[in-house]
């Protein structure tokens, strides 16, 4: 066994051991154990200092850092005195049992609230809704028409900030399905060794719901961070991945018209590993909106908004290529931002009955001046480059 499974399975052992113990009211054993556990995480991150998943490693030590320091204020010396002792007999030595283990629950990775988001606040993209519509929406409609099955695999990838996830949340709305949305540090369950049973949970639920009649997606977001090919890979990152390729192929076994999807959305669609991409029957690039698409999200950003007559979109349309739709939308909050700044300046703005002028041209010219898009040529032709190789509408 290599060193890092080692330390994971160590810090595994002594934080469900601490927890049981903290449980039973034994503090003493507890905070000995939790310390354990801190140490052995703290080396983890130390031995694979790029590891992906530290930040969540730290994050669990930070917090039996915490509890430890509210035990220790209920704790009495003789009591740390005696569990060091038993320690160091072998009496508070971790276990592989688990009897404490607290799995995260599964409500967790459940968007209870359904994502409400249509598909009319799907500005453009006319090509990936059509190719996730054929994917997803029709089968649920009229899963007779598709007797050779239906793809259950669709990833979304394209720069930052151009509509993968809203257009997830949108189809989940579309066909009224239980949403599953998951990222690394969600899966990665806050005791280390469940976080492949977490996947399988996930799942378990997802094709429960199917079978009780309601579809279901796992929304994977930032798929690279959790399925992505990385060099110094340790135990608890190779499970998790195992587990969701076995997941993977079980909703698309033979003879099973379960509708459950899985749609992964990325910016770093080069950084997967080829076992997940294949598993992907669709891979759909969501790009930078053109110049119509970001003509009607001007429209749509600006509803609310008061604006002068001067103001010109097809101009701003024109003068934001190359922004992306969250850009766009960057845009025209911060020139209302500095509208109302100038608002709170004058003194205005202690009166109630008073309102700001309107946005005018040179206010949004302003913010397009001092603003430059967060996507850019090479990262476009990256995208490209890798869509011109693996693309499936």
């Amino acid at each position: 066994m290599s060193a890092s499974n080692e330390l994971e399975r160590a810090a595994t052992a002594y934080a469900l051991d601490a927890v049981r113990l903290d449980k039973q009211g034994q503090k003493g054993r507890a905070i000995t154990l939790y310390q354990k556990a801190i140490e052995s995480l703290l080396q983890l991150v130390q031995l694979y200092p790029e590891y992906g998943l530290n930040k969540v490693y730290v994050q669990r030590a930070i917090a039996y850092q915490e509890r430890i320091k509210a035990l220790q204020g209920a704790v009495s010396p003789m009591e740390m005195n005696q569990a060091a002792n038993e320690d160091a007999e072998g009496g508070g030595g971790a276990t592989m049992e688990g009897n404490g283990s607290q799995s995260k629950p599964n409500e967790e990775l459940v968007v209870t609230e359904k994502p409400k988001v249509n598909w009319g606040e799907v500005v453009g993209l006319e090509t990936a809704k059509k190719a996730v519509k054929e994917a997803i929406v029709y089968p649920v409609q009229r899963p007779d028409l598709f007797p050779l099955g239906w793809p259950r695999g669709i990833l979304l990838f394209g720069p930052p900030g151009c509509g993968k996830t809203l257009l997830a949340a949108a189809v989940a709305t579309e066909i009224d399905a239980n949403f599953y949305s998951i990222d690394a540090a969600s899966i990665m369950s806050k005791w280390l060794g469940e976080a492949e049973q977490n996947v399988a949970k996930l799942f378990g639920s997802a094709r429960k719901s199917a079978t009780d009649g309601r579809p279901a997606i796992v929304f994977v977001d930032e798929l690279d961070s959790l399925m992505g090919n990385h060099s110094n890979e340790v135990g608890g990152e190779i499970r998790v991945k195992n587990q969701f390729l076995k997941e993977m192929d079980g909703i698309v076994d033979k003879g099973k018209a379960l509708h459950v999807y899985v749609i992964g959305a990325t910016n770093k669609p080069w950084d997967l590993d080829w076992a997940f991409i294949r598993r992907f029957q669709k891979r759909i690039l969501v790009p930078l909106a053109d110049n119509a698409t970001r003509l009607n999200m001007l429209k749509h950003y600006i509803e609310t908004l008061q604006i002068a007559s001067d103001v010109d979109l097809q101009e701003l349309a024109r003068l934001s290529e190359g922004f992306s739709g969250s850009d766009i939308r960057d845009v025209c909050q911060s020139a209302q931002l500095s509208l109302i700044g100038e608002f709170f300046e004058t003194g205005q703005a202690m009166n109630k009955e008073a309102k700001p002028r309107a946005l005018t041209m040179a206010d949004f010219r302003q913010i397009l001046e001092e603003r430059k898009p967060s996507v850019s040529l090479d990262m476009l032709t990256s995208y490209n480059r890798w869509f011109d190789a693996f693309k499936a509408l």
